[in-house]
């Protein structure tokens, strides 16, 4: 697995648990595939965490663009370019 600094490794963290970011496009912008995603999270982030956002998005329709309805567009959160 690709290593990644300190910054990037926080943005992927918050794009996974963002409801409306795809695996898909964390795969396109980081490489991961959703296995290699579920591996990522499970070594950066606390146990409980990784078990909470695994229930939280197992099976989870809008984090899969073939699932998701058409409808639903990818929007910025206010807080997603802030400053670290």
């Amino acid at each position: 697995m690709t290593h990644f600094n300190q910054a990037e490794t926080s943005r992927i963290i918050e794009m996974a648990w963002e409801d409306r970011t795809p695996f898909e496009a964390i795969e396109q912008l980081y490489g991961l595939t959703e296995p290699e995603l579920v591996r990522f999270m499970r070594s950066n982030i606390a146990k409980g965490s990784f078990k909470t956002w695994r229930e939280r998005h197992s099976g989870r329709k809008t984090k899969h663009l073939k699932l998701r309805s058409p409808d639903i567009m990818r929007s910025h959160c206010k807080t997603q370019y802030k400053q670290r």
